[in-house]
């Protein structure tokens, strides 16, 4: 017996290429195809319920987008020639979904890299009939530099992107002047980049980074911070915050036109 436990096999370690779910989302859909780096984002694992399951097995196949960096996306022909905006980090997808149905004739990129996100927000586009929301699984980095032509984005929003709040810690948030070039190749002149966070240190930093960047314009006359605009749902998330007594700031800037145009 005791020679036959020695030999026991060990416990079977899942593929990180295969999908959780059948047909759904892949854990690492870049792989090795591309260089580590300090990630801006923290995979969650959290539970993915029935419905969100069911979802992404159904669904993911027709809405769902891999960003693996291996191919270039025409966001226009995916929406049928509407003009895209792409977000970045949904959280369970609720805002996503009545921005969408608010204004039909936009197409939204979604990415995020949380499963049952994911899945609620396919889940939430079927139920509600949009044809407008696509889902994309990955590192908005490598869609922005790998898979996105020049210019094809209409708009950004990036909405409660993590603090990440210890002072060690800071140069793994996004909103960094490295990020607003990479941005900026993919978004048309004129195009808004919205940002919105509750985080007094990062909403100062963020208007900092943007309002020095050559290649973008703060859409205020005084050069500060943004009303929140109608379009911009506000959230449980959110309205837990002002509860608490949080200020959220709201930061639109366009994108500047190239100086030789």
């Amino acid at each position: 017996m005791s020679e036959l436990k020695n030999h026991t096999p060990a416990p079977a370690v899942r593929d990180r290429s295969e999908p959780r779910f059948p047909g759904g989302p892949i854990a690492d859909p870049a792989g090795s195809h591309h260089e580590r780096r300090i990630r801006s984002f923290q995979p969650r694992r959290s539970r993915v319920t029935t419905g969100q399951g069911d979802a992404l097995q159904r669904l993911w196949p027709i809405w769902g987008i891999e960003i693996d960096g291996r191919e270039t996306l025409d966001p226009g022909t995916m929406f049928g020639g509407l003009p895209v905006v792409l977000e970045i980090g949904f959280g369970m997808g609720e805002a996503t979904a009545r921005m969408a149905a608010d204004d039909p004739g936009t197409g939204i990129l979604a990415v995020d890299v949380h499963t049952p996100g994911q899945g609620n927000l396919l889940g939430l586009a079927e139920r509600n009939g949009l044809s407008n929301v696509r889902v994309a699984n990955g590192d908005a980095i490598i869609l922005l530099r790998e898979m996105l032509a020049p210019g094809s984005l209409d708009g950004m929003r990036i909405f409660f992107p993590d603090p990440w709040p210890k002072k060690r810690h800071h140069k793994r948030r996004l909103i960094q002047p490295e990020f607003l070039t990479l941005a900026a190749r993919s978004l048309r002149p004129g195009a808004v980049l919205h940002c919105a966070t509750d985080w007094e240190p990062y909403a100062e930093q963020m208007l900092q980074v943007l309002t020095d960047h050559p290649d973008f314009e703060n859409t205020q006359e005084d050069g500060g911070y943004a009303p929140r605009p109608g379009f911009r749902p506000l959230t449980r998330f959110e309205g837990q915050g002002l509860d608490k007594g949080h200020v959220v700031h709201d930061l639109l800037f366009r994108r500047a036109a190239d100086p030789a145009v």
